[in-house]
C-alpha cells in the first residue's frame, strides 16, 4: 500500500516505514477477519451470500433485475418480500432504530 495521499496519516506513515509495516499487517488482518475475503467458508460469510442470492432471485422471479429505477425489494413483518419504491424502502428508519417493516 502506497500512501500517497495528503493526509496527516498518510505523510506520517511516508515517514515512518515501521509504522507503515505494522499498519499494513493490521489492515490485511481487518480485512481477512471482517470482510471474509481469505476466509470464503465463514459463517458471516455464507450468511451475507445466502441473503444476497435470496434477494437477487425475487428480483429475476418478479422481472426487476437489472433495471434501475424500477423498484426495490422490501421485506414486511411476516418476512415475506414485497416491490416497493425504492426511495420509500430506503428511508423508513425506525423511531429509535427499531424497524418499521410494511
Amino acid at each position: 500500500m502506497a500512501h500517497k495521499g495528503r493526509s496527516k496519516t498518510s505523510k506520517f506513515l511516508r515517514k515512518n516505514p515501521k509504522s507503515a509495516a505494522k499498519k499494513r499487517k493490521y489492515d490485511k488482518e481487518y480485512r481477512k477477519r471482517e470482510k471474509g475475503s481469505k476466509a470464503p467458508n465463514s459463517a458471516k460469510k455464507r450468511r451475507l451470500n445466502k441473503e444476497g442470492n435470496r434477494r437477487w432471485a425475487e428480483r429475476k422471479k418478479r422481472g426487476i433485475a437489472n433495471k434501475k429505477g424500477t423498484g426495490d425489494i422490501s421485506h414486511k413483518k411476516d418476512g415475506s418480500l414485497t416491490v416497493e419504491n425504492k426511495t420509500k424502502n430506503r428511508g423508513r428508519n425506525g423511531k429509535n432504530g427499531r424497524s418499521t417493516k410494511k
